[in-house]
């Protein structure tokens, strides 16, 4: 039987060789993660989770959480990574829609967890930071005799939930033929080989750290340094055994903060990429000036994996995400007539090729919105293609707000605000952040005699909304700008706090 995705990882896998390398501790070679990815999958086979079944994993970074995911591509379930910051009640969401046959967790958050999974049908195991946890432990019994399900390219390999016009999250679609096709064509795009080491800092909910980064270094017979979380000092003190690093912005501005780094400390590095958020063009240019090297900015989205990718031999352009990778067509359109436009004109991106998401999960008409008759996808961000072929991001049709590389809906932490005591409206936008790339921001207007304080909304906010979600800055006004209709307008609001994070 052929399993798409995962026959080109174990053809890819160099047996001994080192896969996974914990700085300190265990090294892990290929044949360690088959051989542990064939007895979990064992387990859960044992569980009763066959081929079509969701798993969805809320734990912590490690070698074994990666091998997880492994596992389920050979077992035929569909992975469903979720955010480590994501509160109970953003859980219960994700497990009531995507009705997961199996929920991990931490051993910490296995009761509470637990009550939510139970009238859902969903069976609840553990995984800790340590490698230790029941899943482990029903995994240590497996014989490693497990036979890979057949999985077809138009399978379904994971679904990743993305922040939606109306606030409720969606789950996009992800089959072995979109994640294989996008890993293989960013391998040979980027020249990663089995001689790289990568420095792997990025979550692995998301899919950059974890389609991105995991899956090319795998189909490369590549390995990495596993980091639980990004460090500036432990990364740089990295670099003289590695040769790749990929990052979020934020990463490079804090990099940049570190007077370690020099062209000493990156003479070993052969590239650094960035995404998930703009980059921006200081920062590029500094990076540069203090190390030699041109960050690479690419361009991707939940729903398409990566689109675009500024070259690998070539002038790498700063406020550029360069060029579309092979097999993929990036087209501007008119969003009004969806009629094509010419080079230098803004416009909405419209994508199309085999990295491009099935649909999201149990919303079929949502899906057919999306795309247009032709089959491209309408990705919501505006942009242009200059004369040379560069693809420029200019800005987003939605109210999206991307802070340190995570997605937020406004609308959802506004939901929270406006239920607390004392307020009577809220507006949520991004604003520029030197750190984050956006900072989430509300403007809040207070109820008559109201005693509000910024301390109290985002004390409240603590338990109501992931880390990530929660404001930086509660800006108190009388009331909101509007347009003739009564909408907010918030791209007054934008302009209006567009430095507030450079003042503070």
């Amino acid at each position: 039987m052929s399993n798409h995705l995962f026959d080109a990882i174990r053809a890819a896998a160099p047996g001994g060789a080192p896969f996974i390398r914990i700085e300190g501790g265990r090294i892990w070679t290929y044949d360690d993660a088959l051989d542990l990815s064939n007895r979990i999958a064992s387990a859960m086979d044992t569980l009763g989770i066959r081929p079509g079944d969701r798993v969805a994993v809320q734990v912590d970074k490690s070698a074994e959480a990666l091998i997880l995911y492994l596992a389920c591509l050979r077992s035929g379930a569909v992975y469903l990574p979720l955010n480590t910051a994501y509160t109970l009640t953003e859980l219960d969401y994700f497990i009531g829609d995507a009705e997961p046959r199996l929920v991990v967790v931490s051993s910490a958050a296995r009761e509470n967890v637990g009550k939510i999974a139970k009238p859902h049908g969903a069976i609840v195991e553990t995984l800790d930071a340590d490698g230790t946890g029941s899943l482990l432990d029903l995994a240590r019994d497996e014989p490693a005799d497990f036979v890979d399900a057949s999985r077809s390219a138009d399978d379904l390999a994971a679904i990743l939930y993305t922040s939606g016009t109306t606030g409720r999250s969606k789950g996009a679609m992800l089959t072995h033929g979109n994640l294989l096709s996008n890993a293989m064509a960013l391998r040979d795009f980027w020249h990663v080989t089995a001689q790289d080491r990568l420095i792997h800092a990025l979550p692995i909910f998301h899919t950059h750290g974890l389609f991105v980064a995991t899956n090319v270094t795998l189909l490369a017979g590549a390995s990495m340094f596993l980091l639980p979380k990004f460090d500036p000092d432990e990364v740089i003190s990295l670099m003289p055994r590695a040769t790749l690093l990929m990052g979020v912005p934020t990463f490079y501005v804090r990099l940049l903060q570190s007077p370690r780094l020099d062209r000493q400390a990156v003479s070993n590095m052969r590239l650094f990429i960035s995404g998930s958020a703009p980059l921006l063009a200081e920062t590029h240019v500094g990076f540069q000036n203090r190390t030699g090297h041109a960050i690479l900015e690419r361009y991707g989205m939940t729903e398409t994996n990566m689109n675009t990718s500024n070259p690998y031999d070539g002038e790498r352009i700063a406020g550029t995400v360069g060029f579309p990778l092979p097999g993929v067509t990036v087209r501007v359109t008119d969003p009004a007539t969806g009629a094509v436009l010419p080079a230098e004109e803004t416009g909405m991106i419209e994508i199309k090729g085999p990295n491009v998401f099935k649909g999201y999960w149990r919303m079929p008409e949502k899906t057919a919105a999306e795309f247009t008759a032709d089959g491209f996808f309408i990705s919501g961000d505006l942009g242009k293609i200059d004369r040379r072929g560069y693809v420029h991001i200019v800005g987003r049709s939605k109210d999206l707000v991307i802070s340190g590389g995570y997605n937020i809906y406004p609308k959802e932490v506004e939901g929270e605000i406006d239920q607390l005591e004392g307020v009577a409206e809220s507006a949520v936008i991004g604003v520029p952040h030197p750190d984050f790339g956006e900072g989430v921001t509300a403007i809040v207007v207070r109820m008559p005699d109201a005693a509000l304080d910024e301390t109290a909304i985002l004390g409240a906010l603590q338990d109501r909304l992931a880390r990530y979600k929660q404001p930086k800055r509660i800006i108190f006004a009388e009331d909101l700008p509007r347009n003739t209709m009564g909408k907010v307008q918030k791209n007054v609001l934008r302009q209006q706090y567009a430095d507030l994070y450079a003042r503070t």
